[in-house]
């Protein structure tokens, strides 16, 4: 069985349309920039650690692993990908680097984390 999708619009409305490509045009670099966020927290892992430097705000790679339950080397590969993609950006203080949300990139992200649940244990 294939699905057939038609069209039964009589004229097309080339103003909406117009508008529609002239607004998509406008939006590319925002597209871009959102695809590449959502594609890189498209990962469990990669969004778990996004969540956790959202309320944090910064980590080292040894808690993240530790809160994971992952290797080092593990965390570190993700964070790499985020880090070249620009979402994250880190700062030295001595041998220990520490990762952090870069602030322009977080309006995509907040509403992604709106959306996760947290439940707090109650005694």
């Amino acid at each position: 069985m294939s699905l057939e999708i038609t069209c039964t619009r009589n004229e097309a409305d080339k103003k909406q349309i117009s508008r529609c490509k002239e607004t998509i045009e406008n939006s590319l670099v925002s597209f871009n920039a959102t695809s590449k966020i959502l594609a890189l927290a498209g990962s469990e892992v990669r969004l778990k650690i996004l969540f956790l430097l959202n309320i944090e705000n910064e980590l080292c790679p040894c808690d993240i692993a530790d809160i994971l339950e992952m290797s080092v080397p593990a965390v570190s590969q993700h964070i790499r990908k985020m880090k070249d993609a620009g979402i994250i950006i880190s700062r030295r203080e001595g041998q220990t680097l520490y990762y952090s949300l870069v602030k322009s990139e977080d309006n995509v992200l907040n509403g992604i984390f709106n959306s996760i649940s947290t439940r707090k244990k109650t005694a």
